[in-house]
């Protein structure tokens, strides 16, 4: 039963997938340019200019373009980048390590922060550093992402000097010992990572905390005290559990948008990521690319839910193993 469950909803999620990178299809080409736009001028004549435009794929009707672009994806083909003239999976595979990297580790940062603080909050609920924190965590949370990156890029590139601003080496870094070329990496990583970590450890702090919260004030809370059981022993057990299964399914959407390119962070600071890949396509009309960039997005928001679907069936099963025990 569990499998056919799990079947349905693998088929449902690359249906959906389908259907979208079928409205990105039509949405791009009926969006003002096309690829051949840097490539004709009105000196060339019209035979060439129509070999150009031939050669792009893009002579076609639309629903022939479709056809071959439905019959190209089932077949695990998704065709020539314009820009790189190579095939698209092998220039998404350039940009993707980072992308994963970069979002693994922010990701990890945002759980890290988000944990600590809401365990503090939870011993003290209602008290003015727990109202302090939540008010803080809001403000994160509004700030814009593009305004924090330029903030910290302000303060600790141009006045302070001690972070770079962009990229993620320093020229001459080819001639670095291996431990230099590490600690310049993370040097150029840091403003990234905290502009990317802020406002989800923000969203993750206030989300768990608020959870907690409610869990706190449920009956078997009271019917545990009163049998004297120790507040941490409650905390740990009884509260964090029944808290996270909520909490995983935000967390698990938050990874897969992550993974699908953090756009804003990585055109900031000029990271090589698919974020930036993925805007570089859309503005240079590379179609193929468009549909690559779009299909890497969609599958990374359906295996972070499934994982995070994942965590939750075996919480809930730990939980209710816990209580047959009990």
């Amino acid at each position: 039963m569990l499998l056919k469950s799990a079947a349905k909803r693998i088929f449902y999620s690359f249906v959906v997938l389908f259907l979208l990178i079928t409205f990105i299809f039509f949405l791009v080409r009926l969006a003002p340019g096309n690829p051949t736009d840097k490539y004709i001028s009105p000196k060339l004549s019209t035979e060439l200019a129509a070999q150009i435009t031939k050669s792009f794929g893009i002579n076609e009707p639309l629903h022939i373009q479709y056809y071959e672009f439905a019959k190209n994806i089932f077949s695990g083909n998704l065709g020539i980048s314009y820009t790189y003239r190579t095939p698209v999976e092998k220039v998404i595979l350039q940009f993707l390590p980072f992308t994963v990297m970069f979002s693994i580790i922010s990701f990890s940062l945002q759980l890290l922060c988000a944990f600590i603080f809401s365990l503090f909050s939870a011993r003290r609920l209602g008290k003015p550093v727990d109202k302090l924190l939540t008010a803080v965590s809001l403000a994160l949370y509004a700030v814009p992402s593009f305004f924090t990156g330029v903030f910290l890029i302000y303060i600790f590139s141009v006045q302070l000097k001690i972070l770079p601003s962009s990229g993620i080496s320093s020229t001459g870094s080819e001639y670095f010992s291996s431990f230099e070329i590490f600690f310049d990496y993370l040097r150029h990583m840091i403003l990234p990572v905290v502009t990317l970590s802020l406002s989800g450890a923000a969203l993750f702090y206030k989300y768990l905390r608020d959870e907690i919260e409610t869990v706190y004030k449920k009956p078997f809370v009271g019917f545990l005290r009163s049998h004297g059981y120790d507040e941490n022993f409650i905390l740990r057990k009884h509260i964090l559990p029944n808290a996270a299964g909520p909490f995983i399914s935000i967390a698990g959407v938050e990874l897969g948008a992550l993974l699908g390119g953090a756009i804003i962070t990585e055109v900031i600071f000029g990271l090589p990521g698919m974020g930036r890949l993925t805007l570089e396509a859309v503005l240079s009309r590379d179609y193929p690319l468009v549909i690559g960039c779009t299909i890497i997005a969609g599958v990374m928001v359906i295996i972070s839910n499934f994982l995070a679907d994942f965590l939750k069936a075996i919480l809930d099963k730990r939980k209710l193993q816990e209580g047959v025990a009990g």
